[in-house]
């Protein structure tokens, strides 16, 4: 298999078989990396380091990725809160040990961290946690409040929605093994598209960028969040700590993902694509005529 530090597919060698005959040949396959995250905290005379997550992610836009991640977990609420960036760690020496698959971020003197309270919340919103009830009080004590801004999409607008992200996904046109998560406007124009072999991982990616690029979660209002795959608790999380209005999914949504997108007014709209929508909450958004 041929590696590359920075690109997100791999190329390997393959036989594929067709209507009865079989070639040798190349193709190429989504990458697929593990990504340590590591935060530096506390005063500024007593640092400390801490490993949160090891995710395993397609590389690239990884520090967007790890913004995103600490955005939705509420360590930060700000891009001004993280001081640097920095992949560490032994440089690549193989086509094992991959490229840059450790970030350190630095966060400010002033951000209020504790590592104890971000495990109880891992363990309160893991999806396999104590039960929805404990899973959605444990988003209601990070502070959300029910979006009360009112922006009116057209079906139509909806619909042409997937087809619109599925043109932009030039990784998965190569390798048939991404999601994606696209970020549209009311009008249905993309405004960034993040692809990655996780879904969570794309939807970070997608937050980092724009909070790194507007420096406040408050951009989010009037934004549609559209993902390549099926809505689930943790999508809906993260679209509520970005202040995305509307999620709208390919696929199905969990149940939990309707109760916690009602208890937030977020409209939630499943089973998306050229001819239907499903609309699971927040329904006064969509103008249908």
């Amino acid at each position: 298999m041929e590696y590359s530090q920075d690109s997100p597919t791999r190329s390997t060698e393959i036989i594929r078989y067709t209507a009865g005959e079989s070639q040798r040949t190349q193709d190429s396959v989504a990458a697929e990396e593990p990504l340590e995250i590591r935060v530096v905290f506390g005063p500024s005379k007593k640092r400390k380091s801490k490993s949160l997550s090891i995710t395993m992610r397609t590389p690239g836009h990884d520090f967007e990725l790890a913004v995103g991640f600490l955005l939705s977990e509420n360590v930060i609420q700000s891009a001004q809160q993280v001081d640097s960036i920095k992949h560490v760690g032994p440089s690549p020496k193989s086509e094992i040990e991959g490229h840059g698959n450790t970030l350190e971020v630095e966060l400010s003197v002033d951000v209020d961290f504790s590592p104890e309270q971000l495990q109880r919340h891992f363990y309160m919103t893991s999806s396999c946690g104590v039960c929805g009830k404990a899973s959605i009080e444990a988003v209601m004590a990070q502070g959300f409040k029910a979006i009360d801004h009112r922006t009116f999409v057209a079906a139509e607008t909806i619909t042409s929605l997937p087809e619109s992200l599925r043109q932009k996904q030039e990784v998965f046109d190569s390798t048939g093994g991404l999601h994606a998560a696209g970020l549209f406007c009311k009008t249905g124009e993309m405004i960034c598209l993040r692809e990655d072999v996780g879904r969570h991982n794309a939807v970070d990616k997608l937050v980092g960028s724009q909070l790194i690029a507007a420096n406040s979660t408050s951009e989010g209002a009037g934004k549609i969040l559209v993902v390549s795959g099926r809505a689930s608790f943790e999508l809906v999380q993260k679209a509520l700590t970005a202040s995305f209005e509307m999620l709208v999914a390919v696929g199905a949504p969990s149940s939990l993902a309707v109760e916690l997108a009602a208890s937030f007014n977020l409209t939630l709209i499943g089973f998306a694509s050229k001819k239907r929508f499903n609309v699971y909450s927040g329904f006064d958004r969509i103008r249908f005529r």
